[in-house]
């Protein structure tokens, strides 16, 4: 059974970047382009039984950011998931914005594949 991670980030070639870094290592990636999009993935793969074991997320994206799509995240069954915030943001108020809306962890962006790859097990070794 493979772990599902919803990448959510508007720019295409950044998801591809986490799935070729997740992929090889036993993780499904399923993509979404705002966090508005990523709600939907999260329904989606609830109706398939598909529980994904983490989400990463970008903040600055259109429709939906994600600071809002974190808080929306913390309303559902998915509450208790792990977020992480892969971001090119750096500030601290930021970082705490993330952190009161409920994110995980903070990574900025350009990322090592072995850091982001790290991160991700710390975060999933208590799931699986």
């Amino acid at each position: 059974m493979s772990k599902v991670i919803l990448v959510v980030d508007d720019s295409a070639t950044l998801r591809m970047s986490v799935e070729m870094t997740l992929d090889p290592a036993g993780y499904e990636v399923v993509h979404a382009r705002d966090g508005q999009e990523g709600l939907g993935q999260l329904q989606n793969l609830e109706k398939q039984n598909k529980l994904p074991v983490m989400i990463i997320s970008d903040i600055n994206m259109p429709i939906m950011d994600g600071i809002t799509f974190i808080k929306e995240v913390k309303k559902t069954p998915y509450r208790y998931l792990p977020i992480l915030v892969l971001t090119t943001e750096r500030e601290d108020s930021k970082k705490m914005e993330g952190k009161k809306a409920g994110a995980s962890g903070w990574l900025v962006k350009p990322f090592k594949p072995e850091t982001l790859l790290a991160v991700v097990r710390k975060f999933t070794r208590t799931l699986s």
